[in-house]
């Protein structure tokens, strides 16, 4: 992947934000980042949901199939896997058997599972999400019933959690703490955490819990609470959060007061809001899209922040591949982690629509290169088209039937002349490009 990334940047300028971010991805590195946090377990059952109950007003489920991913945590080590990471898992997960099926997956996908602790003192949080299909048209999630424990972990447990926090922060790029609110982070436990990180140079991101007190984040590198969590925390009505003017002094408090070196609002469809110390807030608006599920959105910000620092990428770059990839992400039904390859073809799509269909070659090279790695089949013919017939559309239509991208090279008018003679090209290489 990183030799065909690397071709993917051949030529490019360092000149527009787009390009600046696929010459980031192009030279992207494997870092490993270390996840701890609230490790779950997600079942889906789907079937059919064409009825009601004849002894009450509730829809019935006929089963069809099951699946079960892991959760919470979890899903952001996927979503660093899927961006090219290496990843260490430290957390507990119950002696159970969703336990065991919990590792399994983490192990399975590339994940370092040896700093998942296993104990009989909590079960494995279980989540059964129910999705119907009713009338033929997209899933819906109908409910959902956890398994789980909410009882802060005992001194124990902690102390064995930072005692694998020791070991697995060494050559670590980034810890991410995704922050359920199950018991697993306490306060003094994500305190232990962030001054750990900081003494070894390690960057501490946070996906913050719904709860009213942020003081267990203090002295985090970052925070990326959405709009909701933040207006809980910072005790400010929710329907202000609309005012930006309400929304920028939020971020300058949860900065101040938490001694932070940024703050990331995701802001739903607005985009992400991005606070650093010593400078002016920065809007990253996202396009409008086809939402049906937003689960797992956050979890793909965290990640993506992480692994674009740990690419040496600054914050506004990293905020702005965040909004990408969670943009992604909820065009997709449930949990889905988002491939490299999939923000880097967002990326030069939006540069393609940018730029039209004429191509100088060190602007052609990259998106080939991207082609290649979506297996595109690419068919090049050229010529001179000076003089455009019947025999010309002919052609050019059985080229661009033989495979998916068709790239016509087009003779300059030096080369026409040295072939055809003088008084010839009889249109300029502009008028060709425009009759093409």
């Amino acid at each position: 992947m990183n030799r065909t990334q690397n071709a993917v940047t051949a030529g490019l300028s360092k000149g527009s934000d787009d390009e600046q971010l696929i010459h980031l991805l192009g030279n992207w590195q494997q870092a490993k980042l270390v996840v701890i946090g609230d490790y779950m377990l997600d079942r889906y059952v789907y079937g059919n949901a064409d009825r009601l109950s004849p002894d009450a007003p509730v829809p019935v489920l006929t089963v069809q199939r099951d699946e079960t991913q892991p959760g919470g945590a979890a899903n952001v080590c996927l979503d660093l896997i899927a961006l090219q990471c290496k990843v260490a898992c430290l957390g507990l997960v119950g002696n159970d058997p969703a336990g065991r099926q919990l590792r399994d997956a983490l192990e399975t996908a590339g994940c370092d599972t040896t700093g998942l602790i296993a104990t009989s003192e909590r079960p494995t949080t279980l989540k059964h999400n129910f999705v119907g299909l009713a009338q033929h048209r997209h899933p819906q999630k109908m409910f959902r019933v956890d398994e789980e424990s909410q009882k802060p972990i005992p001194r124990q447990l902690m102390r064995k959690l930072l005692t694998q926090a020791r070991r697995l922060l060494k050559g670590a790029a980034a810890l991410c703490i995704e922050d359920l609110n199950k018991g697993v982070i306490t306060h003094e436990l994500c305190q232990e955490l962030i001054d750990l990180a900081r003494k070894r140079g390690v960057p501490v991101l946070v996906d913050p819990a719904r709860v009213d007190d942020y003081r267990k984040y203090r002295g985090a590198t970052c925070i990326a609470p959405n709009r909701t969590e933040a207006s809980l925390a910072m005790g400010i009505d929710f329907r202000d959060t609309e005012n930006i003017d309400v929304l920028e002094r939020m971020a300058h408090k949860l900065l101040v007061t938490l001694k932070l070196d940024a703050v990331v609002l995701t802001l739903d469809k607005n985009g992400l809001l991005l606070l650093e110390k010593r400078r002016k807030v920065k809007r990253v608006p996202t396009k409008t899209r086809a939402v049906y599920d937003v689960t797992g959105a956050g979890d793909m910000v965290l990640a993506m922040l992480g692994a674009a620092l740990a690419n040496r990428a600054s914050w506004l770059q990293a905020v702005k591949l965040a909004n990408m990839a969670a943009g992604l992400e909820v065009e997709k039904f449930g949990v889905v982690p988002i491939h490299l390859d999939e923000v880097l073809w967002a990326l030069l799509g939006r540069r393609q629509r940018d730029l039209g269909k004429f191509r100088e070659l060190e602007q052609l090279l990259p998106e080939l290169a991207a082609y290649r790695v979506q297996d595109k089949r690419i068919i090049f013919t050229n010529g001179c088209f000076d003089l455009l017939h019947a025999g010309h559309i002919g052609f050019l239509r059985a080229a661009r039937r033989a495979g998916d991208v068709l790239v016509v090279g087009l003779n300059s008018d030096a080369s026409i002349q040295r072939i055809k003679g003088n008084g010839r090209p009889l249109n300029s290489l502009k008028a060709r490009v425009t009759v093409l």
